[in-house]
């Protein structure tokens, strides 16, 4: 939805992009003249990514690694302008099989953002007792199976690749023709816990209100109802913010035909009023 991003911080800078990823809401900023961008990201590979892809608009981009909710003022030099989310896995972590996010590529269960932070998703399945295991699954991934699928994996220990766990979750649900992945769930919640994602977005989004100037924007893309659920609390707690988007905008047919993977994306955007913190 970059499209949207783009009008929603339409002439404001700086805007921190707090999870640049591979630079493209980024690059769609500075091309439409947005006059600097300081781009945060925990994972290191998708730094030099940007670093590459940005490396054309100079000084106007500054990259930095860290959690996002770890920026402060001192690093934005004064108000920030706006304020973006990117949430979830992307698209260069999925797709690369080594770094262990996906259960469609076989590779080591790994699904940590910085490669050098925290336990792998590997050491919670194989270390975590049944009861603790189905109580991540159920509460982080939603999944209605997640005793069943505990059991099963508890049984089958040690894991230690995305293949093993898929397919032991598909042995222990079963498989409907036509339908999404069963371990898709599975892999969203322990993808979740090793990340602390959601812990990390509810300390991040007041922080992020705190960045910004008088008329500064936050603006968040979701893509699940606890991350959506999350920014919309966020945003009506916090006396700071005044709601831009009353129901959250979703991509169009068009970007759903050229991205699958937005088709569940949800933006909402928030603006700061009165004076800076």
């Amino acid at each position: 939805m970059a499209a949207e991003v783009v009008e929603l911080l339409a002439g404001r800078s700086p805007v921190v992009d707090m999870t640049v990823g591979a630079g493209g809401h980024a690059a769609a900023l500075l091309e439409a003249g947005t006059a600097a961008v300081i781009g945060v990201d925990r994972d290191p590979e998708a730094l030099t990514v940007a670093r590459d892809r940005l490396g054309s608009f100079g000084d106007r981009v500054r990259l930095v690694h860290a959690r996002f909710s770890e920026v402060d003022r001192e690093e934005v030099g004064g108000d920030a302008g706006g304020v973006l989310f990117d949430l979830g896995v992307s698209s260069m972590q999925l797709d690369r099989a080594e770094r262990g996010f996906s259960f469609r590529n076989d590779g080591p269960l790994d699904m940590r953002m910085d490669p050098g932070e925290g336990p792998s998703a590997a050491d919670l399945v194989n270390g975590l007792s049944e009861r603790e295991l189905a109580e991540v699954i159920y509460r982080l991934g939603d999944e209605r199976r997640s005793r069943r699928i505990a059991a099963a994996i508890v049984r089958r220990r040690p894991v230690t690749t995305t293949g093993e766990l898929a397919g032991i979750v598909v042995s222990a649900v079963g498989r409907r023709p036509g339908g999404p992945h069963p371990a898709r769930r599975t892999f969203q919640a322990l993808r979740l816990a090793v990340n602390r994602e959601l812990e990390e977005l509810t300390a991040a989004l007041p922080h992020a209100a705190g960045l910004l100037g008088p008329g500064g924007r936050v603006v968040v893309l979701s893509y699940h109802s606890l991350e959506d659920g999350t920014v919309k609390r966020a945003f009506r707690d916090d006396e700071r913010l005044q709601v831009l988007t009353k129901r959250p905008l979703v991509p169009g047919a068009d970007e759903h035909e050229r991205n699958p993977r937005a088709r569940s994306a949800k933006l909402r955007a928030a603006e700061r009023i009165g004076t800076a913190a």
